[in-house]
C-alpha cells in the first residue's frame, strides 16, 4: 500500500527537513517486508495559494481513490498501536493508497475535503506545521516497525 503525506509548505534544509527525510526512508525500509510503500511527500508551496479553500483544493487534486485522512485538531485521537493497527487494516483490506493531508496555518476548508475523509488529531494542542510532518513521518515508521515485527516501538 503506498502512502503519501502532502502538505501544505515547504520545508527547507535544516533538522525538520533531515527528520522527515529520516523516518520516511526508515518506513520504507520495513514497510517492504509488510507491504507498506512506497511512503513518499508531496509538499505545495504557498505563493501560489490564498486561504484555506486554495490550500484544500491543491491538497486534493489529484488524489486516487484510496484512504484520504486530514490531519485536524478535532480528529479522532490514536495511540501508536492503535494508528499501526488502522494502516494494517487498509493494507489488509486491499487499500492501495493512503494520503495524509497536513493544511496551512488556516487548517482546511472542510467542505472541500472528499466526503470519505478520516480526520486524525495529535492532541488539542496546536503544533508548528513542520513537527506535525516530523510526528506524522515518525508515526509511520513506528507502524511500519509495529507491523513487521521490529523492537522499535515499547509500551
Amino acid at each position: 500500500m503506498r502512502i503519501e503525506i502532502r502538505a501544505i509548505s515547504r520545508i527547507r534544509p535544516g533538522p525538520e527537513r533531515s527528520l522527515v527525510d529520516t523516518y520516511i526512508e526508515r518506513a520504507n525500509h520495513h514497510g517492504r517486508a509488510t507491504g507498506l510503500g512506497p511512503v513518499g511527500e508531496r509538499e505545495f508551496d504557498t505563493r501560489s495559494l490564498s486561504g484555506a479553500a486554495a490550500e484544500t483544493r491543491a491538497l486534493i487534486e489529484g488524489l486516487g481513490s484510496g484512504i484520504v485522512i486530514a490531519l485536524d485538531e478535532r480528529g479522532k485521537q490514536m495511540d501508536s498501536r492503535e494508528f499501526a493497527q488502522m494502516i494494517g487494516r487498509e493494507r489488509d483490506q486491499g487499500t492501495r493508497e493512503m494520503y495524509f493531508l497536513i493544511g496551512g496555518a488556516d487548517g482546511f476548508d472542510h467542505s472541500l475535503l472528499p466526503g470519505n475523509v478520516r480526520l486524525l488529531s495529535f492532541g488539542r494542542m496546536v503544533w508548528p506545521h513542520k513537527l506535525v510532518r516530523v510526528m506524522l513521518a515518525e508515526q509511520i515508521y513506528r507502524a511500519s516497525a509495529l507491523l513487521s515485527g521490529a523492537p522499535y516501538h515499547r509500551d
